[in-house]
């Protein structure tokens, strides 16, 4: 294995924080704190420079709030110039670790997400069945509280084991350490990162040491394709003692099961059955809600534009036409 020394003067260089800092602000110019920020961004940038120069960095308390949409969860928001950080971070160790990550996990990846997902699902499906001629099962799965349950420990000495640098490892300490003893909180962009690292080594042991051939993972959802329904449950208890013993994580036990693909395999916001995918019931409540609040003017016809752009470039790859031409109806102009 490949291990790498000396990242920390790439991390921390003002080169790479103005570019850190052109990424932390995509999308939110007009926020107050970008804007705030930016007044004096030079000595900003160089003041936050120095700190990591001298390893004095210290993030900021993280702001935490609860989101409902319409899934309840607990948000904690870094500050700006933490954010910062955490881009200069994953600019310079993403391409370095991306490099050994399967094909097959798709979230929070340049060129991969759910489309991608969803079109290797799809290329799966024909194959396992062998062009819907033959019956076929998938075995659905879920990580319990995953995000919660990432321990510290295990991730550092994974990150180490390619990294080689000390300061790297204290930087990465000093956005861990901002949390809690253990986990890691949703919001962050280096969460994302370090989620994917951690269930490389999932991904890693199912492919190459259970040699599942048809197997895709999105963050902490996965599936695996195959034509008997027996190999699942051999399958499913080797997962689940690597995921105990090596990562301390557990299956969810209501949301992992065998599933016959005439009764609809749900995954990456799709309903995919032999012929057809629908959407899911939870994704339009959620776009209905949102032109609910448009209509009571609660939100800005631009705003409402583009969550309604992105959503339809999204849905059209289901077969739920006259529901799609329903919501776009249904909005008071």
């Amino acid at each position: 294995m490949k291990t790498y020394k000396n990242l920390y003067d790439e991390i921390i260089s003002l080169k790479n924080l103005i570019l850190a800092e052109k990424k932390a602000r995509k999308g939110k110019t007009k926020m107050h704190y970008v804007k705030k920020f930016e007044e004096n961004i030079a000595y900003n940038l160089k003041v936050l420079h120095d700190e990591l120069k001298n390893c004095v960095y210290k993030p900021k308390p993280l702001e935490t709030f609860i989101l409902r949409d319409p899934k309840t969860r607990k948000i904690s928001k870094s500050d700006f110039r933490d954010r910062i950080v955490h881009h200069a971070i994953c600019i310079i160790l993403e391409p370095i670790f991306d490099k050994s990550f399967i094909c097959d996990s798709c979230a929070n990846r340049k060129g991969k997400g759910t489309l991608l997902a969803l079109k290797r699902f799809e290329k799966f499906r024909r194959k396992v069945t062998h062009n819907f001629s033959k019956e076929a099962f998938c075995f659905k799965a879920d990580i319990k509280h995953y995000f919660e349950e990432i321990e510290h420990t295990i991730l550092l000495e994974i990150i180490q084991r390619k990294i080689k640098c000390e300061d790297t490892i204290w930087l990465i300490k000093q956005v861990l350490d901002n949390f809690e003893i253990k986990g890691m909180p949703l919001g962050n962009l280096t969460s994302q990162f370090f989620a994917n690292v951690y269930l490389n080594e999932l991904d890693q042991f199912v492919k190459y040491k259970l040699r599942v051939k048809y197997y895709i993972r999105y963050v902490d959802d996965f599936v695996i394709l195959h034509s008997f329904k027996e190999q699942f449950e051999v399958w499913r208890k080797e997962i689940e003692i690597f995921l105990k013993e090596n990562l301390k994580l557990k299956l969810h036990p209501d949301k992992s099961r065998i599933i016959n693909f005439s009764r609809g395999i749900a995954f990456v916001g799709f309903r995919n059955f032999y012929y057809f995918k629908l959407l899911r019931k939870r994704n339009i409540k959620n776009m209905q809600r949102k032109i609910n609040l448009f209509n009571q003017g609660k939100i800005s016809y631009e705003k409402l534009f583009e969550i309604f752009q992105g959503w339809n470039a999204y849905s059209k790859w289901s077969n739920d036409y006259n529901l799609i031409r329903k919501l776009f109806l249904s909005i008071t102009i």
